[in-house]
Order: C-alpha cells, then sequence, then structure tokens
C-alpha cells in the first residue's frame, strides 16, 4: 500500500525539524522549512513571522483583484484567516472578470492605484513589457530584496525551476513580478483531436494514424450513418473560432509543418522564423481545403462561438458529432456520470502527415505577473505582502488558499485512493460540491496557484474511471501522453520572451496584423475565397509587406536574450 502524503505529515515534520531548519529573519520571528511533495521548501508560517496574537495594529493593504459572481474576498474565510495569520488588514478594490485588462490600466492611470495588484493570469496580468515601462516610471517595485529576506518558498522554487526565475527575471536582473507556477501537463499541448469512438467501432474502424486515414473516417462518418437514424445529418468534424486548442487547422498543419497558433513562430537552427510562408503551410492548407470541399469539415467551426459547438456535441435529437478539437472534450460536448455522450470520444494522438507528426506544445504558465507591488505600498505593506505570497507556496498555505478548507472543500486521501500518476504518493482528495449547493466562498481558487509543480498536480487524487467525473483529469493525463515528446526539439519561447519596451508597441502592432493576416488567409484558402494556386505568392508578398522581416528581427533579438 502506498504511504499517504498529507498535510499533517508535512506539518509534523516542520516542527520536527524546526531546531535544524528554523531561521530568524528581519521581521523578527521565525520560519520552519520542510519539503512538500513537490519539492519546495515550505511549512507553515510560524506565528512570530506574521504578528498572530500581536496586540499591534494591524497592517493596512488596498489590494487590486478580479472577483466572480461566486467569491466575496471581503468575507471569504481564506481572506479572515490570512489576515489573522499575518496581522493584516485587506482593503478590497475589486473587478469583474469582463474588461479586466482595461479595468487594470484605467487604475494605474489615474494615478489611484492600489498597494498590491494579485491577479488571475487567464483572465489579466501584467505583461513583461508592462513590467518593463512601470519598472522605469518608478510605478511598481523590484522584490529581489523581499524575496531575499523574507520568502525562502519562492527563493527555493526558483532555485528548483530555473525557467520559472527566467520567466520573472527582466534583463536588468531585477523581479518586478511574480507570475504562477503552474505545470498544468493537459494544457501543455492544447491542439487536441477527439474522435467519437462508439461510432469508429461500429463502422469496423481503426483509430487513424495518418491525416489520410482520417480523412478516410470522416467521410465514413458522413456518409455511412453511423447515429443510425436514418438521416444525413452527421457533422463529421468541428471546431471554434474562441481560445487556443479548438481550431481547426493547427492539428492537421502539425502534420506538414509545426504549427503553434498563438504566434505561428518556429525556430531553424537557433534562428526565428515563420511557417506560414513556407510550401509546407501551403500543402497544409491544400489538405484541410480537401476536407472542407467534400463536407467533412463544418462550416461552422470558422464562425461559431464555443456554446454553438457544445450544442452540437450535446444535440438533444441524435448525437451528430464525430470528432472535436479541443484541449479537453468537455469543451465540446457534457462529460460526467450522466453525460450521454461524453464517454465516446477518445484522443487521437498526433498524424502522421507527409512531412511531419508535431503536437503544438504551450508552456502552460502565463508569461507576465499576477502579483505586482505599486510604490504606494509601505516598507511593511511590503513585507507582509511578501510573507503572504510566499505562504501560499508553503504545502499548507497552498492547498488552503487554493482550495479550501479541510472537510468541506477537500480532505486527506483514503486507503485505496490514487494520485493522478500512479507513482506518486496521494496527497489531497478534492470533495465535489452537491448539486444545488451555494459555493463555500472558502478560498482565493485560481489567484491563488503560485505552486502548481507537475509533481504537485500529479499527487492529486483522481478516480481510476477516466469517464466519471472524478476521473476527467486522470482521463487528459493519459490523452496528453499520446502528444508529449512530439514537439519539435527546439520551440520558439513565446512565454519567456522579454522585448525591449523601446520596441515593444511596434512589435504589438506587427504581431497583431500577421497573425491577424495569417488566420484570414488560411480561412479564404480553405473555403475557396482565394485561390491556393493562383493568389499564393501574392498571400505570401502581403505576409512580407507587414514588415515581417522587422518583426522577426525583433523577436529574434529578444529570443537571443533568453540565452544569456
Amino acid at each position: 500500500m502506498k504511504k499517504t502524503m498529507t498535510l499533517f505529515v508535512s506539518l509534523v515534520l516542520v516542527f520536527s525539524l524546526v531546531l535544524a531548519a528554523c531561521s530568524k529573519d528581519d521581521g523578527g520571528g521565525t520560519t520552519t522549512t520542510t519539503k512538500d511533495n513537490g519539492g519546495n521548501t515550505g511549512g507553515k508560517a510560524a506565528e512570530g513571522n506574521t504578528g498572530s496574537g500581536s496586540t499591534a495594529a494591524p497592517v493596512k493593504i488596498s489590494i487590486f483583484a478580479q472577483q466572480n459572481a461566486d467569491t466575496d474576498f471581503t468575507t471569504n474565510s481564506f481572506t479572515k484567516e490570512a489576515e489573522k495569520l499575518f496581522n493584516i488588514q485587506f482593503n478590497w478594490q475589486t473587478i469583474p472578470y469582463d474588461g479586466a485588462a482595461e479595468k487594470r490600466q484605467i487604475s494605474l492611470a489615474s494615478g489611484d492605484y492600489p498597494d498590491l495588484y494579485m491577479l488571475i493570469p487567464w483572465v489579466d496580468r501584467f505583461s513583461q513589457t508592462d513590467l518593463l515601462r512601470f519598472a522605469q516610471q518608478g510605478v511598481i517595485l523590484p522584490l529581489n530584496d523581499l524575496i531575499d529576506k523574507y520568502a525562502p518558498n519562492i527563493k527555493a522554487a526558483m532555485e528548483k525551476y530555473p525557467y520559472y526565475k527566467a520567466m520573472n527575471t527582466a534583463p536588468d536582473g531585477n523581479i518586478y513580478g511574480l507570475s504562477q507556477l503552474i505545470e498544468c501537463y493537459h494544457c501543455s499541448f492544447p491542439n487536441k483531436m477527439w474522435l467519437n469512438t462508439k461510432w469508429l467501432d461500429k463502422l469496423g474502424l481503426q483509430m487513424p494514424t495518418t491525416t489520410d486515414e482520417f480523412k478516410a473516417v470522416l467521410k465514413a462518418f458522413k456518409t455511412d450513418d453511423p447515429n443510425g437514424n436514418g438521416l444525413a445529418d452527421e457533422v463529421p468534424l468541428s471546431g471554434s473560432i474562441e481560445d487556443y486548442g479548438v481550431h481547426i487547422i493547427p492539428y492537421f498543419m502539425n502534420g506538414f509543418i509545426y504549427n503553434d497558433d498563438r504566434t505561428y513562430l518556429l525556430l531553424n537552427n537557433d534562428k526565428v522564423d515563420i511557417a506560414a510562408n513556407k510550401p509546407e503551410w501551403k500543402d497544409g492548407l491544400a489538405f484541410v481545403k480537401s476536407m472542407y470541399d467534400e463536407g467533412l469539415i463544418d462550416p461552422g467551426a470558422f464562425t461559431q462561438n464555443a456554446e454553438a459547438l457544445k450544442k452540437i456535441g450535446d444535440n438533444a435529437e441524435a448525437q451528430i458529432l464525430g470528432a472535436g478539437v479541443g484541449m479537453h472534450p468537455a469543451i465540446f460536448v457534457s462529460t460526467g456520470d450522466d453525460a450521454p455522450f461524453g464517454a465516446d470520444y477518445n484522443p487521437v494522438a498526433p498524424l502522421q502527415g507527409p512531412k511531419a507528426s508535431y503536437a503544438t506544445y504551450n508552456y502552460p504558465s502565463d508569461p507576465g505577473a499576477t502579483f505586482v507591488l505599486t510604490n504606494k505600498a509601505s516598507e511593511e505593506v511590503q513585507i507582509a505582502a511578501i510573507k503572504l505570497v510566499d505562504y501560499m507556496m508553503t504545502p499548507e498555505g497552498n492547498v488552503r488558499s487554493n482550495f479550501g478548507e479541510e472537510g468541506l472543500d477537500w480532505r486527506k486521501p483514503t486507503e485505496g485512493e490514487n494520485a493522478l500518476n500512479d507513482a506518486v504518493e496521494p496527497f489531497l482528495t478534492t470533495i465535489p460540491g452537491k448539486k444545488d449547493e451555494k459555493p463555500h466562498n472558502s478560498s482565493w481558487g485560481a489567484m491563488a496557484q503560485y505552486y502548481n509543480p507537475k509533481e504537485y498536480r500529479d499527487s492529486w487524487v483522481a478516480a481510476d474511471d477516466i469517464y466519471s467525473s472524478a476521473g476527467y483529469e486522470r482521463r487528459l493525463q493519459k490523452a496528453t501522453q499520446l502528444y508529449d515528446g512530439k514537439q519539435p526539439e527546439s520551440v520558439f519561447p513565446h512565454w519567456a520572451i522579454w522585448i525591449d519596451p523601446a520596441t515593444a508597441d511596434e512589435a504589438a502592432m506587427m504581431r497583431t496584423n500577421i497573425k491577424d493576416y495569417i488566420d484570414q488567409n488560411a480561412l479564404q484558402f480553405v473555403t475557396g475565397a482565394k485561390d491556393l494556386d493562383k493568389d499564393w505568392d501574392a498571400y505570401v508578398k502581403g505576409l512580407e509587406n507587414l514588415n515581417l522581416k522587422r518583426y522577426l528581427e525583433i523577436m529574434q533579438t529578444a529570443y537571443d536574450g533568453t540565452k544569456q
């Protein structure tokens, strides 16, 4: 039987090692350290280090955060615990998710900004260019000294994960903000394909391994009535225009040339280049067009939003979807215990095309910063704030801030429960909410995910039944293993690029124009609005006229900076 890793064990280790591991900090208290299952140095923040029980007035911190309808940070139970633990008092400036980036910019432009910004990366964050620009203006503060003196867990994370330090360290050597360390394994390969294997079995077909075999399967889905209702209502393949991972073209293009549809950049012998003007790109578009022309691709895949895509997957009259693209299947079909079709879709490994068999790789942590201190923060605010985020990197603080209360939101694993990775000791089991139960408002959720390395996420309990709600993460883990290793040996690391503020606006405009041009022309070539034979040369010339050479020069300089 596997030994269960629990918070209790972690805390016992903390106190058993206190004589050997404690050290005085400049705040006049002690910080104890131990090792959590992610390998990070961490432990419960000692009371003398936080002000718990102190008669001193609490440190008041104004904090800007994004808040959804299910959360009230003022009354949140983790907020209350953090305030008590660190002898602080928050003054919340909260905004909804919609328009978050604009509201953050307005707060900075007004001059009436807070001591601290703490954000959710997939809602909004400070870009590297933001950090450099606001640092030059003196608006945000470097964190180097604070980390050295008061944040042993942040320091340990940067030592263990050099790329995390690189992501957070500006070219001048300063750390102007902290990003979240999130190694979401299934997020690393967003462009996945999911095939209706119930239809595949019914028609006596094999899982396709090449682009041509996949096309043949889609033809059978279209013509052989796999849903058995006697109607030609099947949609062989669909997708959406929203977000990454749901676009039709990248999955197939990877059989011809590597396609990162965030940037379309690639590396050739350490030189930054672009994929979308190569002959292989033209061949990939021709293949996708051939499927479109034969009615194998839903025309709506190039125009519809995520809601429309899911209506196809959940069609009430009959199952009509043969295949869907997405980071995970819940994007296009309801999954879980009561979903009628969710278990029918299984992952297809990257296809072997005429020239390649790639998988699009994306580092799961977003670049930029979600924790930023401004020049409004006093010294005592700075110290309290950095200790707070450092606490979120301990086993106790990580679970409490991210997941919520023990016994309410999560529990210790029991005998027989397995971690997401079978080779890892289980660390925690989440408690699903009951039907119609109100949100607990007991954690900071995604705003607190500052230490989520893969080995930590691998330790979360997941059910063995991958088609159940409780086994969904295991399903995604197994799917991603089909893609892992299929990325090129060298991938343009857009997540670690720092662009000089002097050229940032120029680069941002060119990036937008180039990406929009590629996307629009790809759609026109596939749907027949433009002819690949007659209009290809003009397309390549038009791409060059968008200052492509200058853009690649800027990206090359930024890329070279990552190797210094």
